[in-house]
């Protein structure tokens, strides 16, 4: 089994900055692809930023140039740099991982709990 753990949400001024990060522990052998996405009431869960294994990212529109995604690999680690927060960013924050957990296995998707984050003077 696989477990991912966000931390690093909390209450931001408008123009402020966060980190999360989101760290995998259990069975792992590889991980590819990791993500970020978040929700608000009401609304579907929607794409904040993708990281490829070969460090390809991929941004939604309305965070290009403010957010950052990167990955540690040796820590199994995703972060999310988040800069000129708005009070629109206000969502929950989930990361998503793809991950093998031993040689030849197929990558399932992992989602972890989900971290706040609120965007407010």
């Amino acid at each position: 089994q696989v477990q991912l753990v966000e931390s690093g949400g909390g209450l931001v001024q408008p123009g402020g900055t966060l980190r999360l990060s989101c760290a995998a522990s259990g069975s792992i052998f590889s991980i590819n692809a990791m993500g970020w996405y978040r929700q608000t009431p009401g609304k579907e869960r929607e794409l904040v930023a993708t990281i490829t294994s070969d460090y390809s990212t991929n941004y939604a529109d309305s965070v290009k140039y403010r957010f950052t995604i990167s990955r540690d690999n040796a820590k199994n680690t995703v972060y999310l740099h988040m800069n000129s927060l708005k009070p629109e960013d206000t969502a929950v924050y989930y990361c998503r991982m793809e991950v093998r957990s031993y040689s030849r296995a197929p990558f399932l998707g992992y989602w972890g709990q989900g971290t706040r984050v609120t965007v407010s003077s």
